[in-house]
């Protein structure tokens, strides 16, 4: 079978799967798709009133909606019924746009029906911000977001099902504006998947057949133009099934939360220019502390010595609002001692309970 015909295969078997096998969460044979631990509590608010006939088709991983994003526009690749669109419209206020992107006839349907009510009615706004489109993730372009025209690009246990992740990666960084933001939850294994795990169905609409090897996924990051990808969370992910257990063998598979930021500036590596980062305690919903990922934890108005990188991120971002940066780069003093993320059986082992709920 040609390299067209298999991803054209697994197109297929991802829209049987969540369009027509599954009908509610229950249906679920792992942990992959679903969300373990508790989202904040400003969108548990909101979560509350987003109509049940779009949370009980909500198959994510994770909870990939940061605060502080008023006014900003928001793209969801893989949108589903719409769960996170509807939270990330309420978000962003009246001033904001939320777009949604999905494959899957069904399940735009359910996403659809309820969006304009619950803009105009249940949150009060004079227009619906909320949209979604027919398309694919690999082909963000054609399913019409042009480029550098997005702040925000978040993701909820999708990208693992693409067979083409490079090209998702690349269109994503396409359609940020400079200093925006590519941050999701997804699936992602500690060694490359071998093809007879590959192939399997089940395992591929449970999200862990396309699971990426976690060093693939930063050597793609780099490729594109993700200079510096940054872990905010992870969980390690359950197999109940005895059959894909058996299946997938000594393979661990985790939920990670990465936040992925398109500043020119990033470097590969982490670099020292004597600067001090200062976070203003003003992000909804971190008003003691703000994690920008799990080894930069800002306290309010506590002084950061931290890395050119850290500090373009946090003032070079849409972040920049939330943070002001002392110094710049004119003097550089050699590599910073910034630790990077753990290993993944070290960082589900140190903390169970990391900032960001399931996936991270």
């Amino acid at each position: 079978m040609s390299t067209e015909a298999a991803d054209a295969a697994v197109v297929a078997s991802v829209k049987e799967y969540y369009g027509k096998v599954l009908s509610s969460t229950k249906d679920l044979k792992t942990s992959a798709c679903t969300t373990a631990g508790k989202p904040p509590a400003f969108i548990i608010d909101v979560l509350e009133k987003v109509p049940s006939e779009v949370t009980d088709k909500y198959y994510g991983c994770g909870t990939p909606l940061p605060g502080g994003i008023e006014g900003l526009s928001v793209l969801d690749l893989g949108s589903g019924s719409g769960r996170d669109c509807y939270i990330a419209a309420a978000l962003v206020g009246e001033a904001g746009k939320v777009v949604g992107i999905d494959m899957t006839d069904e399940q735009l349907t359910v996403a659809r029906e309820h969006a304009e009510t619950f803009t105009t009615s249940t949150l009060g706004y004079a227009a619906n911000n909320l949209s979604f489109a027919t398309g694919y993730i690999e082909a963000i372009a054609s399913a019409g977001v042009p480029d550098a025209s997005v702040d925000l690009v978040i993701s909820n246990c999708v990208i693992n099902l693409s067979p083409d992740k490079d090209a998702v990666l690349q269109g994503t960084y396409n359609a940020l504006r400079e200093g925006g933001e590519l941050y999701f939850s997804d699936v992602y294994s500690d060694r490359r998947i071998p093809e007879a795990v590959r192939q399997h169905k089940v395992l591929w609409g449970e999200c862990l057949s396309g699971a990426l090897y976690i060093e693939d996924f930063k050597r793609i990051c780099h490729k594109v133009g993700f200079s510096d990808p940054r872990q905010l969370s992870i969980s390690e992910i359950e197999v109940h099934d005895p059959e894909l257990k058996a299946i997938t063998g000594n393979i661990k598979f985790y939920s990670i939360l990465y936040r992925c930021f398109k500043i020119k500036s990033l470097e590969t590596l982490c670099e020292d220019y004597g600067q001090v980062a200062y976070y203003n305690g003003t992000i909804q919903g971190s008003p003691d502390k703000y994690a920008l990922d799990d080894h930069h934890i800002f306290e309010t108005n506590k002084p950061m010595l931290v890395c050119g990188n850290t500090a373009s991120m946090v003032e070079d971002s849409w972040l920049k609002p939330h943070f002001k940066v002392v110094g710049d780069r004119s003097h550089h003093f050699g590599l910073f001692p910034c630790g990077p993320a753990p290993t993944a059986a070290a960082a589900v082992e140190a903390s169970s309970c990391a900032p960001g709920g399931a996936c991270c």
